[in-house]
């Protein structure tokens, strides 16, 4: 059903994508954003790092995440953090597969699996997830596009300048908003020439992979234009350091601060975003539609 906000959310935004096709579903893309809950199976993420290192704990979060209003599920094993060390396939493997399978058979939500390497995805496909979300874009595994077109999977590409380990040493751009946006673009055009339909890639600007602060706040107050690229934006601002620093206290709670960028992109008609605290970003986003936040009236 379409509402009065969806309706002024396309003539604001007339690019914005509408749909995203998943490997057995096709996801709605309404003005209110949806929710991405973030499944971390792993020792050293920098938020919640140590909290779900085995199955019955990762399980029993998602399943809250998924009560709390996450319209999707994302499970990693390895954290991407800045400076982070890579893990082997085999401990990923290990961390992440019993909580994708017994996910999937317990949540009506899709499950997307956050990995890099391709043995990683397929085993997470063929589990049930639904999603490749790549932080290398589907390039850092020359397999990595072939199990996407095995599976029929729908991929998020993200942008990131280095690696993880490196990625935050000396983060410099001509313009950041262009040379990302052109990366998405690359990639996008790359995807699609290698028989991933559009439908089924969305893409992530990568806040807080290889950015500064200045670059993290361009980016998100620019999403809007990304639009352009005609494929659903996904962003992950959840918790992040440029937070802290931005309120000038790197210890402050970032719940709040979650909050308030999700607004802004909520208003900018950034369709998914990946969240550690679905309930209070989800409530704060039903209140925002309540009053007008996502069809112009508050603007």
């Amino acid at each position: 059903m379409t509402t009065s906000a969806d309706a002024r959310m396309a003539r604001r935004f007339p690019w914005r994508a509408t749909c995203w096709q998943l490997r057995d579903r096709r996801l709605r893309l309404p003005a209110r954003p949806l929710l991405m809950g973030i499944v971390n199976v792993t020792p050293d993420s920098f938020s919640d790092g140590g909290r779900f290192t085995s199955p019955r704990p990762a399980i029993d979060h998602a399943l809250r995440l998924a009560e709390h209003g996450a319209d999707l599920i994302d499970i990693g094993g390895e954290s991407t953090r800045p400076y982070s060390e890579p893990v082997g396939e085999a401990e990923e493997l290990r961390r992440t597969i019993p909580v994708v399978r017994a996910v999937c058979q317990q949540v009506g939500v899709p499950v997307s699996i956050d990995t890099s390497k391709a043995v990683v995805a397929r085993e997470a496909l063929a589990a049930g997830a639904e999603v490749i979300n790549d932080v290398t874009a589907l390039s850092g595994d020359p397999d990595m596009v072939r199990v996407a077109l095995d599976t029929g999977a729908a991929v998020c590409a993200m942008h990131m300048q280095g690696t993880p380990r490196t990625m935050q040493d000396n983060p410099h751009y001509g313009d950041v908003f262009q040379d990302v946006a052109a990366y998405l673009r690359q990639r996008r055009d790359a995807l699609e020439a290698a028989g991933i339909p559009r439908q089924r890639i969305a893409l992530d600007p990568g806040i807080g992979f290889g950015k500064t602060d200045p670059h993290n706040i361009t980016l998100l107050s620019n999403c809007h234009r990304l639009h352009e690229l005609g494929c659903p934006l996904l962003v992950g601002h959840s918790r992040k350091g440029f937070i802290g620093k931005l309120l000038g206290d790197k210890q402050a709670d970032r719940m709040p601060g979650t909050i308030g960028v999700a607004l802004a992109l909520a208003s900018q008609g950034v369709q998914i975003l990946r969240v550690h605290d679905v309930l209070p970003v989800h409530q704060a986003l039903r209140l925002y539609e309540a009053v007008g936040g996502l069809d112009g009236t508050l603007s």
